[in-house]
């Protein structure tokens, strides 16, 4: 497979679209641990689940 002169456009878009998943992808996980560590404060404070 041939690029041509536009290969390092190519490789540069793919690569870049990678990381903005990436980025997604860790910031989803980061906000479930945060949301689910807020959620079981709420619970402790009611006093468990109700």
């Amino acid at each position: 497979m041939e690029f041509g002169p536009y290969a390092p456009f190519i490789v540069g878009s793919y690569g870049f679209a990678a990381l903005v998943l990436g980025a997604l992808a860790l910031n989803g996980w980061w906000d479930g641990r945060t949301q689910r560590r807020a959620l079981a404060e709420l619970q402790d404070e009611r006093g468990g689940r109700s």
